[in-house]
C-alpha cells in the first residue's frame, strides 16, 4: 500500500489534529515525504465540489468536512442528537462502558462496524468523552460523568456484572484478531 493511502486512512481515523511529525513516526518515513503526501491530498479534496478538506495549520494536519457544507451538517447533527439514543449507539455506549479507555479502532474490531459518526453523537450527547495521549495518535473514549449519573451508578466498577464482562473471552478474542491481522502485515 502506497502512502498516501495509508496517510488518507489515517487522517480519516484520526478525529483531531495531527503534527507532521506524528504522522512521519506512524508512517516510518520522513516529514518531507508527509509534507508532499498532504500536498496530493490537499489537491484532491480541497475543491469546492468535495465534501472533505485537509486542513493545514503551521504544523498540524486534519481531515475535515468543506465549511461550505455547515448548514448541511448542523441540520444533520440536531437530528442526530435529539431523540431517544438508537440500538447502534447503546451497543457503542455499552462497550465503551465495559472497555474503557478503549480506542475507536478497537471499539469498532469488537462491534464490527464503522463508529465515527456514533461516538460523535455520543460525544455530542455529552455521554462519552475522547482522550488524547502524547505517545498515541488514536485517541481513547470513556464515558462521562453525565453517563455515570444517567445510569445511576457512581463509577464504572458498579454496572452490572462489570468484572465478568469487561474481561469476557470474546471480547479478548475480537481484539487478539485485530493483533494478529496487524502482525501480518
Amino acid at each position: 500500500m502506497n502512502l498516501l493511502s495509508k496517510l488518507e486512512s489515517i487522517l480519516f481515523v484520526a478525529s483531531k489534529p495531527l503534527t507532521i511529525v506524528q504522522l512521519a513516526k506512524a508512517l516510518d518515513t520522513s516529514k518531507e515525504h508527509i509534507s508532499e503526501a498532504l500536498d496530493t491530498l490537499v489537491m484532491k479534496y480541497n475543491r469546492d465540489d468535495s465534501g472533505i478538506h485537509i486542513l493545514r495549520e503551521a504544523e498540524s494536519v486534519q481531515m475535515a468536512t468543506n465549511p461550505e457544507n455547515l448548514s448541511a451538517i448542523e441540520g444533520f447533527i440536531k437530528d442526530e442528537v435529539s431523540g431517544e439514543l438508537t440500538k447502534a449507539q447503546l451497543e457503542t455506549l455499552t462497550v465503551i462502558a465495559y472497555r474503557s479507555p478503549i480506542t475507536r479502532a478497537d471499539l469498532e474490531q469488537i462491534r464490527g462496524v464503522n463508529c465515527s459518526v456514533i461516538l460523535r453523537n455520543l460525544m455530542m450527547r455529552g455521554l462519552v468523552d475522547q482522550y488524547d495521549s502524547s505517545e498515541e495518535i488514536l485517541p481513547t473514549y470513556v464515558l462521562t460523568m453525565d453517563a455515570l449519573a444517567a445510569l445511576g451508578i457512581s463509577e464504572i466498577a458498579d454496572l452490572p456484572q462489570f468484572a465478568e464482562l469487561s474481561q469476557h473471552e470474546h471480547i479478548a478474542h475480537a481484539l487478539s484478531k485485530e493483533e494478529d491481522s496487524d502482525t501480518v502485515e
